[in-house]
């Protein structure tokens, strides 16, 4: 297996088996710091640098939650408007990151155009790590589903994932992307116009995932042990920033409510969001059996943990 110091983590195509396997056991290991909200000094001589061109609540603060579970150190921006890779300049990723080198040890990136932390990546002399992408991916949300289902679950093999949203969004490619790597199939439920396209089927038949598409949730939950859901009524994520404004409804087939869980779903079926939410889960299945997504968050500063620890060289 190859190490992961020094690495960048831009996406999980780039992910064996095994290396899967190898980040969600350092998460187990490093999860009673984050248990006991104490800090140690593992990372005490380290610096993160965030770089977010666009807007992001769970990601940037797990990340910088992390370094400080771990005793780094943390600088960047939140927004990229009060910088000159913002403003009036626009500067340049390669000249940004090329400056941003020399502030830390490692720079996370959140950036609205898909392909920029790869950018990034040819550029910096410190480690990459994609955190978010346009509609590109979102590696280290998945790993940390990933992380969720198997404490959940015990296992990531022998499982079906009913994933439902838009499946152009970067967290939908991820997940598809890592479930290649094991015994599991994929249902994918998401309006016609969000469906995932023609040449990203025929890449995740080459890597022999088992998928179908279905038209309603209500069809498919029944098969169902895991439940990863994403809005349908969403931004454009090939922008930096949007102003909040009138939007639609979740249409039925594409909403997670307690009647649907009560009724149709498996009894040991658990429910995952990225967040934040629209109207696709309301907020009356929070106290369901079946509802994960607080520990998803939770879990999220564990997984960064873990990612931050293996880059930077201080677990192998």
């Amino acid at each position: 297996m190859r190490s992961f110091a020094g690495r960048d983590i831009l996406s999980l195509k780039d992910f064996e088996r095994n290396e899967f396997f190898h980040v969600l056991q350092v998460a187990d290991e490093l999860e009673p710091i984050a248990r006991s909200r104490k800090n140690v000094d593992m990372l005490k001589e380290k610096t993160l640098v965030t770089a977010f061109y666009q807007p992001s609540t769970r990601t940037r603060l797990a990340h910088e939650a992390a370094m400080h579970r771990l005793g780094g150190h943390v600088t960047g921006f939140s927004d990229a408007k009060m910088t000159r890779a913002g403003d009036w300049y626009q500067e340049s990723i390669k000249d940004t990151v090329k400056m941003l080198e020399f502030y830390g040890d490692v720079i996370v990136m959140r950036h609205f155009q898909q392909g920029a932390p790869h950018e990034a990546a040819k550029w910096a002399s410190v480690p990459i790590i994609n955190g978010g992408d346009g509609w590109g991916e979102h590696p280290t949300q998945i790993l940390t589903d990933l992380y969720t289902v198997l404490t959940e679950k015990g296992t990531l093999d022998g499982l079906t994932w009913l994933c439902v949203g838009d499946m152009r969004m970067r967290t939908m490619h991820s997940i598809a992307y890592a479930l290649t790597q094991f015994d599991a199939k994929a249902i994918f439920v998401s309006p016609p116009d969000m469906s995932m396209k023609p040449e990203f089927k025929e890449e995740l038949k080459q890597y022999n995932l088992d998928f179908c598409e279905a038209p309603h949730v209500g069809d498919v939950i029944d098969q169902a042990d895991v439940i990863l859901v994403e809005p349908v009524v969403q931004p454009d994520y090939t922008k930096s920033r949007q102003e909040a404004g009138e939007h639609g409804e979740t249409p039925a087939n594409y909403k997670i409510t307690r009647d649907l869980l009560f009724n149709k779903a498996k009894s040991d079926s658990i429910l995952l969001h990225s967040l934040p939410r629209m109207d696709e889960i309301p907020p009356d299945v929070d106290i369901t059996k079946h509802s994960r997504y607080w520990q998803e968050a939770y879990n999220g500063v564990v997984m960064r943990m873990a990612l931050l620890a293996l880059v930077l060289g201080k677990m192998e």
